[in-house]
This record gives structure tokens, C-alpha cells and sequence, in this order.
């Protein structure tokens, strides 16, 4: 399998990876880290579908996909903390004062798990970070110690697939997930 990833332009793509089945309904789209809480709140049913399509045609657009050919396989969450709810989060703690972006939700779809599409899909939204200029990029994982975690709690990714990617642990969080523990992950990119 030869995965490429994309930026998250397409909407009908990013719709097939994080949208539900069915158009009105309140489903996460990926916005609960990426708009501000009150808009989160207000935002319901075809609404969330409506601002995913504004993000898609915003330079940068809200992530990157990634494919097996023609097909989208996979979704990954990235753009500059400053424009994220992780830039008032208190759980998760600032490093220092860069100005780095982070990448906070890693998703495959079914029939694709499993077959290592996480790793192009994070090494790309890497690439797709450093092209727009970012000095460092975090992500949030869940330090599971190779235990078993919930399908729907492994968004966030884990400690180990960050560390592959070239990661180092920045900092503890206080944010628990599933039951592990979050840690603060980073890349410099300069």
C-alpha cells in the first residue's frame, strides 16, 4: 500500500472521514479542539458539516488526508495551536513561547486499520506543518504503555507512534483519556 497525503482541501473527503452517516446529525467533525467552545456548543447538525466546508477552503485548510490510490484513508487534525482550544487548554501545558502547531486527532477508517496508514499520515502532517513555516509541532497521545485502548479513545494517538515519527516527550499533561495518561509530545521543525 503506497499512502499519500494531501492537505484537507477536498471537503467531500474530509466528510467521508470525519462526518456521520447521516447529514443532521450532531457528530464532533473534528471541531471540538479546532473552533472556539461557545461556537462548538452552538454549532448543530448540518451546521458543523457547513463550517468543516469554510475550513477547507481557508489557507491552510484543517488538516491532511490520506490516500490509497483515489480512496481517502485516512484524517489527521493539524494547524497552529494559537488558532486551537489547546491555546487556552489547561490540561495541556506551553513548552515555551514558539509558535507551534499541533496535530490532535489521527483517524483511519474501518477496513484500513491496522496497516500502518498512521505513520504516512503523521509523517505528512508533519510535512504539511514545516511547509507553512512551523518552528516545532506537538501532539497530545495517550501514554498507554502498548495496553490495549478503546477504538474510539485512540484519535488522539499513542506515545509509541510519535516517538516513531521522531517525537520527544516535552511535558506531562493533566489530561487523562480512556484512563491513560496524555503526554505533550513535540518536533522541532527548524
Amino acid at each position: 500500500m503506497a499512502i499519500e497525503v494531501r492537505p484537507a482541501s477536498e471537503f467531500a473527503d474530509v466528510a467521508t472521514m470525519v462526518g456521520p452517516k447521516r447529514p443532521d446529525a450532531n457528530v464532533c467533525w473534528c471541531l471540538s479542539y479546532r473552533i472556539p467552545s461557545r461556537e462548538h456548543r452552538e454549532l448543530g447538525g448540518r451546521g458543523r458539516g457547513e463550517r468543516v466546508r469554510e475550513l477547507c477552503a481557508e489557507d491552510p485548510p484543517p488538516g491532511v488526508l490520506a490516500y490509497d490510490g483515489d480512496e481517502v484513508v485516512g484524517w489527521a487534525a493539524v494547524h497552529p495551536r494559537a488558532d486551537t482550544q489547546f491555546a487556552r487548554n489547561r490540561k495541556i501545558p506551553h513548552v515555551d513561547d514558539l509558535d507551534v502547531w499541533s496535530v490532535w486527532c489521527i483517524r483511519i477508517r474501518p477496513g484500513h486499520r491496522g496497516q500502518g496508514v498512521s505513520h504516512p499520515l503523521l509523517a505528512g502532517a508533519v510535512e504539511f506543518a514545516r511547509s507553512y513555516g512551523a518552528p516545532a509541532i506537538e501532539g497530545y497521545p495517550l501514554d498507554n504503555a502498548g495496553a490495549k485502548i478503546e477504538q474510539t479513545m485512540a484519535y488522539v494517538g499513542t506515545r509509541a507512534l510519535f516517538e516513531r515519527a521522531g517525537f520527544t516527550k516535552a511535558a506531562d499533561t493533566t489530561s487523562v483519556l480512556n484512563g491513560f495518561p496524555r503526554v505533550l509530545m513535540r518536533l522541532d521543525l527548524r
